[in-house]
C-alpha cells in the first residue's frame, strides 16, 4: 500500500504543480510587460499550489496570529524542503535561497519561476545582492529568509546569522519597513520519529519525498506568526536578528 499512495499522492501533487507552473509561465507572459516586477496574479498562482498540497497529502495546519501587511521582511526557521509549501500557504511570499538551489533539478525552475532570490555567499557579490533585496522590498515584495543558513532536525534552532539583516538598514527603504518573525514546528505521524519532517545534513531528497507520500498516517505543523516590529526600533543588524531568533525560538518547547 506505500508505493499506491507515492504514485497516487506523488502523482496527483505532481500534476497540480507542473500544471500550475505552465499556467504561471503563461501568465508571466503578460503580466511581466504590463507590471515589470509586481505581480498581481502569480503569486495567486503558488498559493494555490501549496494550500492543495497540504489536502492532498493529509497535512494538518494549524495557524496562530496573522501574516503582516505592508512593506517588510519575514525571518522564519527552515526545517525542511516542505517549509517553501507550508510557509507559501498562509501568505503570498518570495523566498531568498542559496544559489545552488537555483540548479536542483525540477526545484531550482520553480523557484525561478515564482520568484525566488537566490543568494551567493562569495564575499564578493555582497554589494550587488544587497542592490537586489532593496529593490525587491522597494517594490513591495514580501521576502522570506531563512537566518539560520541551513536546514534543522525540526526540533531546534540554530542561532540566526545576522548578515542578511543588514539589507533591511539600507537608505532609501520605507521608513516603515517591518519584519516579521514566524515560528514553524513540525508534530510527525502518531508512533513516528518526532523528527519526520525534518530534513537536513546530507539527506537526500527523494528517498524523503518518498517517505512523506508513503506515509498512511501524517502529521501536522503549527504556523505562529509572531508580531511584526520596526526595523527603526532597533540599534543595528545583530540587535534585530536576536529578536527575531528569541521569538522564533519561544515557540519550540522548552
Amino acid at each position: 500500500m506505500g508505493w499506491v499512495r507515492v504514485v497516487l499522492r506523488g502523482g496527483v501533487l505532481g500534476l497540480l504543480t507542473y500544471g500550475c507552473l505552465v499556467i504561471l509561465l503563461l501568465v508571466r507572459l503578460i503580466e511581466r510587460p504590463l507590471c515589470g516586477q509586481n505581480r498581481p496574479v502569480t503569486p495567486h498562482i503558488a498559493q494555490f499550489v501549496c494550500r492543495s498540497a497540504f489536502v492532498i497529502l493529509g497535512i494538518r495546519m494549524r495557524v496562530t496570529g496573522r501574516p503582516m501587511r505592508g512593506h517588510g521582511a519575514v525571518v522564519a526557521n527552515h526545517a525542511s524542503w516542505f517549509d517553501i509549501f507550508t510557509l507559501n500557504a498562509p501568505q503570498r511570499i518570495y523566498f531568498v535561497a542559496k544559489s545552488e538551489v537555483a540548479g536542483w533539478a525540477g526545484i531550482g525552475w520553480l523557484a525561478r519561476a515564482t520568484g525566488t532570490v537566490f543568494i551567493n555567499r562569495k564575499g564578493s557579490e555582497a554589494k550587488l545582492q544587497q542592490d537586489v533585496f532593496e529593490a525587491r522590498l522597494k517594490a513591495g515584495h514580501r521576502l522570506l529568509f531563512f537566518p539560520e543558513g541551513t536546514s534543522t532536525d525540526g526540533l531546534r534552532v540554530l542561532p540566526f546569522k545576522s548578515t542578511l539583516f543588514a539589507a533591511f538598514f539600507a537608505d532609501g527603504l520605507p521608513a516603515e519597513l517591518q519584519i516579521q518573525p514566524v515560528s514553524v514546528v513540525y508534530h510527525g505521524p502518531p508512533g513516528q520519529d518526532p523528527r519526520f519532517y525534518g530534513w537536513w545534513g546530507d539527506m537526500e531528497f527523494i528517498p524523503h519525498l518518498v517517505k512523506l507520500l508513503a506515509a498512511p498516517r501524517q502529521g501536522s505543523v503549527d504556523v505562529v506568526f509572531h508580531d511584526p516590529v520596526k526595523v527603526s526600533a532597533f540599534a543595528d543588524r545583530k540587535a534585530l536578528a536576536a529578536y527575531c531568533e528569541e521569538r522564533v525560538r519561544s515557540a519550540f518547547p522548552a
